[in-house]
């Protein structure tokens, strides 16, 4: 079970201010003691009460009396260094709190002027705004503008950087020469080819298409040779760039 959080205001009852006074004088001193023996330092607690003749004073005396008289040999500059006192944590807890109102202003006068931009987009005029609410509508359409424009910017800076990473290298097929004479070469060579073939089977006597076993065999290792000369030379024309 959470502790119930303690409003920070002086105790009117006096029963409940004396009990209080006694829990917390206890706490205080066993935290001062923690704190000497973890961190190893000279620390020391005088605590005054209207409810006791004699003030409380840890660990006793002799080391209050030691370390008070250390506190005063240090510059006065270096004592008032981290010093502080009720008047100075109420200022500073004022300006904190001050700078917290200030950017809640702030974070609510953003809101507003965007509920009315969003109303303008709806269909909405700009009658019946105020000077002050026009320049604050200026402003933040010039901040969204702003912000845009950047994210536009890195937009673009990203997809010009992908295209020149995906960007295909241009290869060249015939070490210098221009696509029109490699489609001529390529055409010669298959028209020389298939003159070759035709050769191969108009000539070499009748044998060819002969009733001998043997002369249709012959044929059949002419018509593999064109397409292995053919497959070779197509390989030699073409680079390994595209076809490993």
């Amino acid at each position: 079970m959470t502790r119930k959080k303690v409003k920070l205001a002086f105790i009117a009852n006096d029963s409940a201010r004396k009990a209080t006074f006694k829990k917390r004088k206890k706490g205080l001193m066993k935290k001062v003691s923690e704190l000497s023996t973890l961190c190893g330092i000279e620390a020391c607690a005088i605590v005054y009460s209207p409810y006791e003749p004699q003030p409380d004073v840890w660990p006793d005396q002799r080391g209050a009396h030691r370390v008070v008289a250390q506190f005063k040999r240090m510059p006065e500059m270096e004592q008032s260094k981290k010093m502080v006192n009720q008047e100075s944590f109420i200022r500073s807890r004022i300006s904190k709190a001050a700078e917290q109102l200030k950017k809640l202003h702030k974070d609510n006068r953003e809101k507003e002027i965007t509920q009315l931009m969003y109303q303008c987009l709806t269909g909405k005029g700009l009658q019946g705004l105020a000077v002050a609410e026009l320049n604050d509508m200026e402003w933040m359409i010039d901040q969204n503008l702003k912000e845009i424009s950047k994210r536009s910017e890195v937009l673009k800076k990203g997809s010009t950087a992908a295209a020149a990473e995906e960007k295909p290298a241009v290869v060249d097929l015939g070490g210098g020469v221009d696509r029109h004479q490699q489609n001529q070469w390529f055409a010669e060579l298959m028209g020389s080819t298939h003159g070759d073939h035709h050769q191969q089977q108009m000539g070499g006597g009748g044998g060819s298409f002969g009733g001998h076993g043997g002369a249709g065999e012959e044929v059949m290792v002419q018509f593999n040779d064109v397409i292995n000369n053919h497959s070779a030379a197509a390989a030699a024309m073409w680079s390994n760039a595209f076809f490993p």
